[in-house]
């Protein structure tokens, strides 16, 4: 299996990956909407890869097998002051 991976034009760090270079049949188009305009970044394939950077690599092969793509989100940004209060040992 091959995968094509694609780049938001409006969310950064958020990456559609598809098992066919240009086929958004699947993915729905609210989330397209919100995407943007696709930008290619590469095309991977799936069966010489171990792992992935920021992706777990049996969840992405899973989704393009169920849904026809796999959305990968940011991870979330961390609350310093939160982080700065636990280390003073204050509660939130």
């Amino acid at each position: 299996m091959i995968c094509a991976i694609y780049k938001s034009s409006r969310k950064a760090d958020t990456y559609l990956y598809l098992p066919k270079r240009d086929d958004f049949s699947k993915v729905p188009q609210p989330l397209m909407e919100v995407f943007g305009t696709p930008q290619f970044v590469m095309i991977l394939p799936m069966v010489k890869i171990k792992q992935l950077a920021n992706a777990d690599l049996s969840k992405v092969t899973q989704e393009l097998s169920d849904k026809g793509y796999y959305l990968q989100l940011p991870p979330p940004t961390e609350d310093l002051l939160k982080a700065h209060r636990r280390t003073l040992g204050l509660q939130d």
